[in-house]
């Protein structure tokens, strides 16, 4: 029952804000604020991991931990989405075969949220303790970063049964989020430490790096969090570089291979490498994921 309560009250703000009747201004504020956001709740997570005991000892385990999970949830999307294409004869970009743009290539973002979460690290090392946020901090942000993703998402003018009616992204969704979920409890089976119900915790990302990192760490702590965040940023840069590679043999891991970030960051990436066709079943996989992504983390990490 305690789950269920906290499942609720933590994912109740992004439901809230996208039941708001919602206007162009508004939704460009909260696009600008959830930016800004996104750069606390990382100094915040830096600060945390910056707190924590023995963090030299236990990088090698960080490693560890990262390297793996990147593996399972990264092949298990990859895999599934192509056998699907084989399968189903889902045809290729037009364009993949001699694309006339290559897509520009810029890591500026995930440098800058880099230097966020290094920044918080040393914050934590040379303020005293007082100054440091205080214990649920990452709580309060986490719910005002649903609010304001639930506004985005509101604003974006695509509706849940829009998102439905589009065959291919529903399946591709589908299938997309079974696999890479379900890595997450072969990730559990690999390590003693990490309990089911935690594997697929930190396997529900699927991309959303601030979103994932704030949960984890809630949940089971800065080392986890910082694992959680790691995992979901290294998509986007893959994502990033490999998208049009992977679109020359499967569109839909190629469209997977962005996971979330497919709505947003890697979107032009995809569009370039694909071309405009795939905009209906890029929207739809990338709206239902945004949407179940948080529900299923927040789900699975209430039963820590």
């Amino acid at each position: 029952m305690q789950g269920i309560i906290t499942l609720l009250l933590i994912l109740s703000p992004m439901f809230v804000g996208f039941a708001l009747p919602t206007s162009a201004r508004m939704v460009a504020i909260s696009e600008r604020l959830l930016n800004y956001l996104v750069y606390l709740i990382l100094i915040v997570i830096g600060i945390e991991l910056g707190l924590v005991d023995d963090l030299a000892k236990k990088v090698g385990n960080i490693a560890k931990y990262l390297s793996t999970l990147m593996a399972l949830t990264l092949g298990a999307g990859l895999i599934s989405l192509a056998v699907y294409d084989r399968l189903y004869g889902n045809p290729k970009a037009d364009s993949a075969k001699t694309p006339a743009n290559q897509p520009k290539i810029s890591l500026r973002g995930s440098l800058t949220q880099l230097v966020c979460l290094a920044v918080g690290f040393f914050v934590a090392k040379i303020l005293p303790s007082h100054l440091l946020p205080p214990d649920k901090t990452t709580t309060v942000l986490l719910m005002a970063l649903l609010l304001l993703v639930g506004i985005s998402l509101k604003g974006s003018g695509v509706t849940l049964k829009q998102a439905l009616v589009n065959k291919a992204g529903l399946q591709i969704s589908a299938i997309f989020m079974l696999f890479t979920t379900l890595s997450g409890a072969v990730f559990a089976m690999m390590f003693d430490e990490v309990s089911l119900f935690q594997g697929l915790a930190l396997a529900s990302g699927y991309g959303w790096y601030s979103l994932s990192g704030t949960i984890m760490t809630d949940a089971y702590g800065a080392v986890w969090g910082s694992v959680a965040l790691l995992n979901d940023l290294s998509r986007e840069v893959i994502a990033l570089i490999f998208i049009p590679l992977v679109m020359r043999h499967s569109r839909s891991a190629a469209v997977g291979l962005g996971g979330v970030t497919s709505l947003d960051f890697t979107l032009p990436t995809i569009i370039q490498s694909a071309g405009t066709h795939i905009m209906p079943m890029v929207i739809s996989f990338g709206f239902i994921t945004n949407v179940v992504s948080p529900v299923l983390m927040v789900f699975f990490s209430s039963f820590n």
